[in-house]
């Protein structure tokens, strides 16, 4: 059975983007600029991917419009859209916590929740979220989109593992 990790990034205080959406600060502070970071590792653990429409949309025409980044891995976008499957890439209208199910009994290794705030407040207040992999950008936003929602309950959790490079922290916390 795989578990279902939430891998994100996030500024000091909470945000996954800026006010338009744009990522552009989610780098270090400069003090290991040639720092692999943790990506490379977690990815071979990854056997699907899933992310909102808003996150794919951002990759396709913003972030890398001429190749996708994902290629061999299944890749799940969460939408209200009637859009055609692609190579790779399935477009998922159906509810979010019956994938995450159906994804977690059907793989080993690790299901990416890759983005987005939406997704990601879905899955934890359905209690769906097995590990939460957080990278702690070295920036204050101040504003833009979180990552947390309100939640109804708090939400216990384990810290398993830390690390810290090119003065990024990532946080891995399990669900108690």
């Amino acid at each position: 059975m795989g578990k279902i990790v939430l891998y994100l990034a996030m500024s000091v205080d909470g945000y996954i983007a800026d006010e338009q959406g744009g990522v552009d600060w989610l780098v270090g502070d400069g003090s290991q600029p040639d720092a692999p970071g943790s990506y490379p590792a977690f990815y071979k653990t990854v056997d699907a991917i899933v992310l909102g429409w808003s996150t794919y949309h951002q990759i396709v025409t913003q972030l890398s419009p001429d190749s996708w980044p994902y290629e061999g891995r299944p890749c799940y976008v969460v939408t209200h859209r009637q859009e055609a499957d692609r190579e790779g890439i399935c477009f998922w209208n159906g509810e979010l916590t019956a994938l995450a199910d159906k994804l977690k009994a059907e793989y080993t290794g690790n299901i990416w929740i890759c983005g987005g705030a939406s997704v990601a407040g879905q899955l934890l207040e359905e209690d769906r979220i097995d590990q939460l992999w957080l990278s702690v950008i070295p920036v204050v936003l101040g504003k833009g989109i979180r990552l947390f929602p309100e939640l109804p309950q708090a939400l216990p959790l384990k810290l398993a593992e830390t690390n810290h490079y090119n003065g990024i922290v990532d946080l891995v916390y399990e669900k108690q």
